[in-house]
């Protein structure tokens, strides 16, 4: 995004900042860099913090280096940001080309036989609440998948429908849901919110980074605006993070060693028709050397190979995109121009230091498995407009617990997509020999793994207020990839007879939904033509 080099700021700069600084409650929040992590960061602190004059929060990004996008892929929680930033579900819809997302379907991945298939939605089991389904399922799993059993959602994905009608009110649900959205037009729409709520645009390029003497962060020079103090600095500069990896040094713990992916082959598919069928889900369909995401849109789909480089190169990825649009190789050049995306997954050692915190791709990126990006970026916005600190003294408490927070969030997300891998038993190719090789996988899921011999996910294996995967979810995978405990907890008649209630219930909500809801399209286009109910 743009170049800068580290320089001390004058006696005069930093004095000046030294003695400004939270000074009366005052915090200048200064976020580098645009796309989805700066502008949506940059948004929901202006919307928390619109009525207090004592906070500011400007945006600087270069004119002349593009972002790269965090996705097209959101978890539910994206909902409650959108209504809490203060965005219309309508105008979203139609501005970000967006369409529902009720979870993710995964195809090919237990075995490479063609019907493979299971479902991850967002939906929690039947009567989650009230006891454990699972437990009541595996006498019944050689008849039934798990998800279809303990969820209506599966069947409403595999039908293709949405999980509202158009009566239903803006981000209110009869199934949970998230997006699958334009992430370049997503940008353009927190932009210009953001600019409503208060935020002070700039464009310019950073080629200087002043520091206080104690380390932290005192103005950002750039080459138009001089300059620019602040109190907070919210690095959301992308891949490059430019603030924490360049300024500060702070290293990138590489998770390569477990999860070996390390590029992308992406191309945007134009529909057959303008009546083609929205899926309602993403499709992750694993491949001999990797996987491929399958996104749609209202007006085209979004589809990449996610791969490793040390064990397919640039050629094999476009043929294995090719043969997935069904195309020759000639055909699939003639007709696109795929872009390839390197990473390092990774995670910074620190992600607050000093007066400096980064979100988004500047703090890490895995591979976008289960799409946690968006919502990491969520939740770092939140977590810091929450906590905005006051003082220097707080500042020294709140970068503690975000860094510790976080620490755990992104080992986290390791742990869970490694889940994906580990329990496949693919062994057509080196790449699913490699990802499932004992020496790669995490000592905290080896230990979690050997648990759920016997017993099943659960709050004792989850024990964060706030996890980003409930046991739920780790059931989704376990059960889906057919991985079954040896045994299970004895069973009391009380809870067989409400388990049996609650497998009735999903059939009959299922029966319900089929015949209450349209397709995803359908419902779109209704949208466009008439908007959702507001709250």
């Amino acid at each position: 995004m743009m170049q800068a080099t580290e320089s001390r700021a004058t006696d005069t700069l930093t004095t000046a900042a030294n003695t400004q600084s939270f000074a009366q409650g005052r915090v200048n929040i200064v976020v580098v860099g645009g796309g989805s992590a700066g502008w949506l960061t940059a948004a929901l602190l202006a919307a928390d913090h619109q009525t207090n004059p004592l906070v500011t929060i400007s945006l600087i990004e270069s004119a002349t280096v593009p972002t790269i996008g965090v996705g097209e892929g959101t978890w539910p929680s994206m909902r409650a940001t959108l209504a809490r930033i203060g965005i219309s579900e309508t105008e979203f819809i139609i501005r970000c080309d967006a369409s529902f997302k009720q979870g993710s379907v995964f195809r090919q991945w237990r075995s490479a036989v063609p019907q493979d298939c299971y479902y991850h939605p967002f939906t929690a089991p039947v009567a989650a609440n009230e006891l454990d389904i699972a437990e009541h399922w595996f006498s019944h799993h050689q008849q039934v998948e798990f998800a279809p059993a303990v969820s209506s959602q599966p069947a409403v994905i595999a039908a293709g429908l949405a999980p509202k009608r158009i009566a239903t009110p803006e981000y209110a649900f009869l199934q949970n849901y998230g997006y699958h959205l334009d992430a370049g037009k997503f940008v353009t729409l927190l932009s210009e919110h953001a600019k409503r709520l208060g935020v002070k645009h700039i464009i310019d390029d950073v080629v200087a980074v002043h520091s206080h003497t104690d380390g932290r962060i005192a103005a950002l020079q750039t080459l138009q605006h001089g300059a620019l103090t602040g109190d907070l600095f919210v690095d959301c500069s992308g891949l490059q993070s430019l603030l924490l990896g360049k300024h500060y040094q702070t290293p990138l713990i590489s998770v390569q060693h477990c999860l070996l992916n390390d590029s992308a082959m992406a191309v945007q598919v134009a529909y057959e028709d303008e009546h083609a069928p929205i899926a309602s889900a993403t499709l992750a369909t694993a491949q001999a050397q990797g996987w491929v995401w399958d996104i749609g849109l209202p007006t085209r789909r979004g589809v990449g190979f996610v791969h490793h480089s040390g064990h397919t190169n640039e050629q094999q990825a476009l043929a294995t995109l090719a043969q997935y649009l069904h195309l020759s190789e000639r055909e699939f050049s003639s007709h696109y121009q795929p872009k390839l995306i390197r990473f390092t997954p990774g995670y910074r050692q620190q992600f607050w230091r000093h007066n400096c915190v980064a979100v988004g791709m500047a703090a890490g990126f895995i591979e976008p498995l289960e799409a946690s990006a968006l919502v990491m970026v969520e939740l770092s916005a939140k977590f810091i407009s929450e906590q905005l600190p006051r003082s220097l003294a707080q500042l020294a408490i709140v970068s503690q617990r975000f860094n510790q927070t976080f620490s755990y969030r992104w080992q986290q997300i390791v742990e869970f997509l490694k889940l994906h891998y580990v329990l496949s038993t693919r062994d057509d190719s080196e790449y699913w020999l490699a990802q499932r090789a004992e020496g790669s996988i995490p000592s905290s899921l080896q230990e979690k793994l050997l648990m759920w011999h016997q017993f099943m996910p659960s709050r004792y294996d989850l024990p964060m207020a706030e996890e980003l995967f409930p046991a739920a979810s780790y059931q989704y995978i376990l059960y889906g990839m057919r991985h079954l405990p040896g045994c299970g907890r004895p069973i009391t008649p009380g809870s067989a007879l409400r388990a049996n209630q609650a497998f009735a219930e999903v059939q009959q909500k299922t029966q319900q939904l089929r015949a209450g809801l349209v397709s995803n399209r359908e419902l779109l286009n209704q949208i466009k033509a008439h908007g959702l109910q507001k709250i």
